[in-house]
């Protein structure tokens, strides 16, 4: 039996949600704070959620990646409902991690009969069998639901004004409605974590990194599994739904968030066979939490006692896993290997 602390989560989105869920199940005593009135309404309401761990990582972060897969099927034997689409990832001409044993490579024939409506076909590609993508609001919903049932509180509507620490121990969270005191406070709520931490004296290196969403009407499945290359970036959770992913180039004009949708829309009303039949739903632009060097920060502040952080990109494809272990870490105070090349003293190295 672990010692029982109060511990406040801040942010809802995936990381938050799947934090609360980890530590509600030990036996703590979670809050989890979120400003909006509903959970994953920033950034993980507008993600691709391709469940990803074959990209291109550092050789010390792939052991962690190489368990991504095994740890979303332990969850979803905990969660019934989650509904992963195990699709595969068709992929060419981008980068990924060619050593990894998981990938195959397809001929224009085999590439043919899992994808029989693209209009032109690469001389190869490259096809992770054994990847998918989630929904992620209801993923989200699913975990916080879950830890509620075991005993964690809510708080939507309310937002985190301050961090408050006697000498250099957290003591509690100011919030837009009362103060919570708090034995340790967990940082996930992405792009607001720099701004939480600043009035500390702590530097967090992680900015703004947009991305868009497309979403489309279909009238039947055109795409089978999840589709990306140089072209376009797309899947779809089911008939009537497709998404597509584009990178956000800046705010305005030929380059604006509506320009690049509406021509990823084009783009794939020409790639697909029954590509004619879509209709262009709704563009949106996620903000996501981009550490400095593109690695997860995740851990205890070295300096201010009680203090976690718990901030990523690919959050969907991480969130189980280093929420698992970030439980591990918050409710032993000890030090998970595992997550050692991720701390934020890193950046600290002159």
């Amino acid at each position: 039996m672990h010692t029982k602390q109060k511990i406040v989560v801040v942010g809802a989105g995936i990381v938050g949600a799947a934090m609360t869920y980890q530590l509600s199940k030990h036996n703590q005593n979670v809050t989890l704070i979120e400003s909006h009135s509903t959970a994953a309404c920033e950034v993980t309401e507008k993600s691709f959620a391709w469940i990803n761990p074959s990209g291109r990582v550092f050789s010390k972060s792939r052991p962690l990646y190489d368990a991504v897969l095994a740890e979303y099927h332990a969850l979803e034997k905990e969660l019934p409902g989650l509904n992963i689409n195990w699709h595969g990832a068709l992929t060419w001409g981008i980068a990924a991690n060619s050593e990894d044993s998981q990938i195959q490579r397809l001929n224009q024939q085999q590439m043919f009969e899992l994808e029989p409506n693209l209009v032109e076909y690469p001389e190869e590609a490259n096809f992770a069998d054994k990847e998918g993508a989630l929904d992620p609001v209801l993923a989200t919903n699913l975990l916080i639901k879950k830890a509620q049932e075991n005993g964690a509180t809510v708080l939507f509507d309310t937002k985190v004004i301050q961090i408050q620490k006697e000498d250099s121990v957290v003591v509690g969270v100011h919030t837009s409605n009362q103060f919570i005191e708090a034995d340790v406070i967990v940082l996930a709520a992405g792009t607001a974590v720099p701004g939480l931490c600043l009035p500390l004296g702590i530097d967090v290196p992680v900015a703004p990194s947009p991305s868009i969403l497309i979403r489309m009407n279909a009238k039947e499945k055109i795409i089978h599994s999840l589709i990306s290359n140089e072209k376009f970036e797309a899947r779809q959770p089911n008939s009537k739904t497709l998404l597509a992913a584009e990178d956000y180039i800046d705010e305005s004009g030929e380059n604006g968030p509506e320009a690049v949708g509406k021509r990823a829309f084009e783009t794939l009303r020409y790639s697909l066979r029954g590509g004619e039949n879509l209709t262009l739903e709704s563009i949106s632009v996620g903000l996501r939490p981009m550490p400095e060097d593109g690695y997860p920060i995740v851990g205890f502040h070295d300096r201010v006692q009680g203090l976690y952080l718990a901030v990523m990109h690919p959050a969907i494809t991480l969130a189980p896993l280093v929420s698992r272990l970030a439980a591990k870490e918050i409710i032993g105070n000890m030090q998970v290997d595992e997550l050692s090349s991720w701390r934020l003293s890193r950046f600290s190295v002159s």
